[in-house]
């Protein structure tokens, strides 16, 4: 017979401690040619900001290739590898200085209160996919990047009203 699965554990608020890493939510250095920055808040189900969330993001590069390089962890300084780590600071914000993709950021919210980390996308505001099109407009807004004059906003609702869209990826570990 085998044992049942045990519960998840609920994760943080230890990101602060041994998560962060220099560079790391630099996929590109700051001001060269094509970066941008994707920045917003993550808030909780009653609207306030979480000082405490790590986010993770994965990304093709500018030619939509799917970028397999080493690095992500100890950057170079100029090899891009598609994936950056951002902490939320006291007032629950996060930035990620990049490249645009050709169609969305693949992020990973890990927060206080969490048993498992929550999955979704940032699309680009004139982004066209089959997940997009399946969403409610109100649901697809929740998914969709807004241009300012740094980049694009992405801000993340984990509960409430606004609530972000989440993926289920069944099976992950």
């Amino acid at each position: 017979m085998s044992p049942d699965p045990t519960p998840g554990q609920t994760v943080g608020p230890f990101f602060h401690l041994g998560l962060p890493y220099a560079g790391d939510r630099h996929l590109v250095p700051e001001g060269s040619p094509g970066s941008l920055t994707l920045h917003g808040t993550v808030y909780d189900g009653a609207g306030d900001a979480v000082p405490d969330a790590l986010l993770e993001l994965w990304q093709p590069d500018a030619d939509g290739k799917v970028v397999q390089e080493p690095g992500s962890v100890h950057r170079d300084g100029g090899t891009f590898t598609g994936f950056g780590r951002a902490a939320t600071d006291a007032d629950g914000r996060y930035s990620f200085t990049t490249v645009e993709p050709a169609s969305f950021f693949a992020i990973a919210v890990f927060a206080r209160g969490l048993l498992d980390r929550l999955f979704t996308r940032a699309y680009l505001p004139d982004a066209t996919d089959p997940l997009l099109e399946r969403l409610s407009r109100e649901r697809r807004l929740t998914l969709t990047t807004q241009r300012d004059e740094t980049g694009l906003v992405f801000d993340i609702h984990l509960q409430g009203e606004h609530e972000t869209v989440f993926l289920d990826f069944a099976g992950r570990g």
